[in-house]
């Protein structure tokens, strides 16, 4: 057994106090207080060897001289958690995601939230976000949860609370990447013969041929389409509220505000639909027969359930696959791949290709034929394609 005395260090301004086995107290003189006289130390508790805490103590005496050491706080994570969601993340993302924020943060609060900030240690978050994966939680849900609470501590860091971020130092379970299921030309055919009995076809037909994000099609009002000219814009979407109802919302990205020219087909659709269609109120292409906006769930639920069973289609195709299967679609085509990208609004090019990167093989075969067409023209398929 060690017989170290309790003090086992000290220097002018800072000392190392044996505490138990493996645990020393480090006190940093501060200077003294202006009202009592009294001597003032920053205290911090360490773990380890005794050649450990003598690192430590030298490494915060240098931290004192450089003047950024700091007073470790005591607020507790619930408490900054509540500050950072009222303070900042309020006014910087949208209602609806500082909603998600709130929900995601209660799978962390029982466990971390009573913990002082400057004592939260990386294997206590990873033990947390170890116990939702037992739960059952998906990995997505888990990261999720991490990058909000590392959001949070990112701002105790910038707020000088604490000196470093314990949720940098956390492994984060793989998150397998959702294979997409869009429908064959066939199949999208077929969804659309079928979708002609439902009252939404012309909905089905617009989100289907533009590739739009269901909210998107949903948020469309008459102002975003020109007629005459075979033009639509993207302007909007359709959000729901908590306790009900409904309001526009900006699209998800910049890049998601795009203008689109609709096939001849299209124009004809939405002329007649013009003509037929429910009056809204608030100028609304597509809406509810009391003119109020569709809640994208009731139509993946209802009208678009019932036209996969009247097309002979499987069930497990989604509403959204419909703009997979636009993108798809226009890829196999030969459409390149920056005009899809743009066509679907999203942020780059690479976006793109990694969601639909099934279509690669099927390129880079026309891709090896289309070389062996130029360089060897006196293959079979280089001599029909020099014949045709």
């Amino acid at each position: 057994m060690d017989m170290f005395p309790e003090k086992i260090m000290a220097r002018k301004d800072g000392q190392i106090i044996r505490r138990g086995d493996h645990k020393f107290l480090i006190r940093i003189y501060q200077g003294c207080d202006p009202d009592t006289g009294k001597r003032r130390y920053l205290n911090k508790m360490v773990h380890g060897t005794k050649k450990h805490a003598q690192k430590t103590l030298t490494k915060m005496l240098r931290d004192k001289d450089m003047g950024t050491l700091q007073e470790p706080s005591r607020v507790s994570l619930d408490s900054h958690l509540d500050t950072w969601l009222e303070t900042v993340a309020k006014h910087r993302v949208k209602p609806d995601t500082l909603d998600q924020y709130t929900r995601i943060l209660k799978y962390l609060r029982p466990d971390l939230g009573p913990k002082q900030l400057s004592q939260l240690q990386p294997h206590e978050i990873q033990a947390t976000l170890a116990a939702m994966m037992d739960r059952g939680l998906s990995a997505r849900t888990v990261r999720y949860a991490h990058s909000v609470l590392r959001s949070a501590l990112q701002q105790a860091v910038k707020w000088r609370m604490i000196l470093t971020n314990p949720a940098d130092a956390v492994d984060l379970p793989h998150m397998q990447k959702r294979e997409i299921t869009p429908m064959n030309a066939e199949q999208a055919e077929a969804f659309l013969e079928a979708a002609r009995n439902d009252v939404l076809y012309s909905y089905f037909a617009t989100v289907l041929t533009l590739g739009l994000r269901p909210s998107e099609g949903a948020g469309l009002v008459w102002g975003d389409i020109d007629l005459t000219v075979g033009r639509l814009g993207v302007r909007r979407t359709i959000k729901r509220r908590k306790g009900g109802g409904w309001y526009f919302d900006e699209p998800k990205t910049r890049q998601s505000r795009r203008n689109l020219p609709m096939p001849g087909s299209l124009t004809s659709i939405l002329l007649k639909h013009q003509e037929e269609g429910y009056s809204s109120a608030h100028g609304l292409v597509f809406c509810t027969s009391s003119g109020e906006a569709l809640d994208v769930r009731n139509v993946a639920q209802r009208n678009y359930k019932r036209i996969l069973l009247a097309a002979g289609l499987p069930s497990s195709f989604r509403l959204y696959d419909l703009r997979h299967t636009c993108a798809t679609l226009l890829l196999l085509a030969g459409v390149h791949p920056k005009v899809v990208s743009e066509r679907l609004g999203h942020t780059t090019i690479r976006e793109t290709m990694d969601t639909y990167s099934h279509v690669l093989p099927s390129m880079q075969r026309e891709a090896s034929e289309a070389i062996e067409g130029i360089l060897f023209k006196e293959s079979p398929q280089g001599l029909q394609r020099v014949v045709n």
